[in-house]
């Protein structure tokens, strides 16, 4: 089965490198709203995502979450690479948006890996680069966009990941996504339906 996931996921890696991966490496189940990272947690392993959707925050010390990114299948996680290699701890969390499935790639295969395979090398600079990239969105869309831009370009992007124009989200979880207050988001929202371009439902928003 881990061999199916690699071929399908990431096709760029030479045979003999799925090959390693899939002999030594764990593959794990996330059940959806599990925490799978935590803040503080050292990682013995690299995360590369097989199915599923993992949410990536910051958490604050008063319990308030700043979202940075979105993980899925095809993906890996940029700071369990950084932080394993140099035995660091974790500065953020991970949690399972719906039921996922990760492969654990232990760190001690890294250093060999980089040596031994190009497509390897090229996938952990590809993965720090798009990483950092949607930081730097994150970041422009705070200092340079109002909130009702980034709500929009928020809900289009959902749409175009989901793949559906209905979102299963909550008004509460779109703030502290946008890291704003439930109040805010729901008078966009209403304002966003008059306009005629979402339709709000008990259960979902839709796209229009």
């Amino acid at each position: 089965m881990v061999n199916d996931y690699l071929d399908k996921y990431f096709p760029q890696f030479e045979v003999d490198l799925r090959k390693q991966i899939a002999e030594h490496s764990t593959m794990k189940s996330v059940l959806k709203g599990e925490t799978m990272i935590q803040t503080g947690q050292y990682f013995r392993s690299t995360v590369l995502v097989l199915e599923g959707r993992l949410k990536l925050y910051r958490e604050g010390e008063e319990g308030g979450e700043f979202f940075m990114y979105y993980l899925e299948p095809g993906d890996a996680c940029a700071l369990s690479m950084v932080c394993a290699q140099k035995q660091l701890t974790s500065g953020v969390m991970a949690k399972a948006l719906e039921d996922s499935v990760v492969l654990m790639v232990p760190v001690a295969m890294m250093e060999s890996l980089m040596q031994d395979f190009k497509s390897w090398y090229s996938f952990v600079v590809e993965t720090y680069r798009s990483r950092f990239e949607e930081l730097l969105v994150i970041i422009d869309n705070i200092a340079f966009r109002s909130m009702d831009e980034r709500l929009v370009t928020y809900l289009e992007n959902q749409k175009e990941k989901l793949g559906s124009s209905q979102l299963y989200i909550t008004h509460n979880e779109i703030a502290t996504d946008l890291n704003s207050s439930r109040e805010v988001i729901s008078r966009l929202l209403k304002k966003l339906e008059q306009r005629e371009k979402v339709r709000l439902f008990r259960n979902y928003i839709e796209l229009l």
